[in-house]
């Protein structure tokens, strides 16, 4: 009869088993790991790869404990849209505050809007060394490289509410805009039954989740309302002058669109050339998000709908994930999809809750 076999405890990969692997010192792996200087970049990527193919995972809490350090993590965000990055900041604020055992440290910076500001702020984290950075790539064009630049001199960088797909980012949270874009189609082609035209008004083309949107909108358009046609979109690049005065033109037109599709949390300016206009209530209108102004304008049905993107959970994500990153070096879903909610005046009343006179957010999961 063979004798019981005792569990093991299998013994977590560390800087030793890196060493061993590669005939290297230990030294030479640990500042090849933390991009400390000394070490060539042939060296330093083969010791990453090697720690990738050992699933290493530093224990970077008891190291900074250890070394009474403080994990530096940046928050690069618009200022302006604050009905929703204000409560995708208090997102990432509560999931820091729940963090145990990590002497962690968040550095919130602002810009003035997606594409104004935020390329020059990116340039300037570049100096920072932040172990850690959660940033929404406005234009992912010309961020691109700098963001590759920071993955490799060691940030983990986490892209909230779009994403920056052609570079190594640790990984992406944003609502799934092509189903949200497809969503508002589908609720135009169920209401608006004669014959004509929709438009929709965006930000910028240039952020993945607007065009992403747009995308989604056009196919389920096209599928399930072909006696909807698609005029042109408009883009306000988030400045609310050029997104009133892009809906007064929109309304000129003629025929008049029997719908509007506002994919931008921005809404406000083209409501309000709306109301001005007295068109709000004869025009369907679908809208982006929810926050105390949109409101009244669900209850009296001026705002069919709205598409809740769900800002705080986002937030509250990307920090979850980045946290578990740096603490245990466990590697989140590269790209994280949330459900849009659709907010219509019957079950308004569910999500009242969720807001408050500041836009914050309850966790919704």
């Amino acid at each position: 009869m063979n004798p019981p076999v005792k569990n093991k405890t299998t013994k977590p990969t560390g800087i030793k088993e890196i060493a061993a692997a590669l005939n290297i010192s230990i030294g030479t792996v640990d500042r090849a790991l933390h991009d400390r200087p000394g070490v060539s970049p042939k060296t330093r990527a083969r010791v990453m790869k090697m720690a990738e193919k050992l699933n290493y995972r530093p224990n970077v809490a008891a190291r900074s404990l250890k070394l009474n350090r403080r994990m530096r993590i940046g928050v690069n965000l618009p200022r302006q849209i604050a009905s929703f990055f204000d409560p995708l900041r208090e997102g990432i604020r509560a999931a820091a505050a729940a963090t145990h055992g990590l002497n962690l440290e968040l550095d919130f910076q602002m810009y003035p809007r997606l594409g104004d500001g935020d390329l020059e702020m990116l340039e300037g984290t570049l100096e920072r060394h932040y172990d850690g950075l959660i940033l929404t790539p406005g234009d992912p064009v010309r961020m691109d490289p700098l963001v590759r630049r920071l993955t490799q001199q060691g940030t983990a960088v986490v892209c909230v509410a779009s994403d920056a797909p052609r570079t190594d980012r640790l990984a992406a949270v944003c609502v799934d805009a092509a189903a949200s874009g497809g969503i508002a189609a589908e609720l135009f082609g169920r209401v608006i039954r004669e014959k004509g035209p929709v438009a929709t008004i965006t930000g910028s083309l240039g952020t993945l989740d607007h065009a992403e949107k747009l995308r989604g909108f056009a196919a389920t358009l096209a599928t399930v309302a072909p006696h909807l046609s698609l005029l042109p979109v408009m883009e306000s690049h988030e400045r609310p002058k050029e997104a009133y005065q892009a809906t007064l033109a929109l309304l000129g037109q003629r025929p008049r669109p029997l719908g509007i599709y506002i994919s931008t949390a921005n809404s406000l300016p083209v409501l309000r050339a709306l109301e001005e206009q007295r068109m709000l209530g004869q025009i369907e209108i679908i809208t982006t998000d929810l926050f105390p102004d949109l409101v009244p304008l669900i209850e009296s049905g001026k705002i069919m709908a709205t598409l809740y993107q769900r800002p705080f959970t986002q937030g509250k994500v990307a920090m979850e994930m980045l946290a578990h990153y740096l603490t245990d070096g466990v590697r989140p879903e590269t790209v994280n999809r949330l459900a849009p909610h659709i907010v219509l005046r019957s079950n308004l009343p569910l999500f009242l809750n969720r807001i408050s006179a500041n836009g914050s957010e309850a966790d919704d999961r």
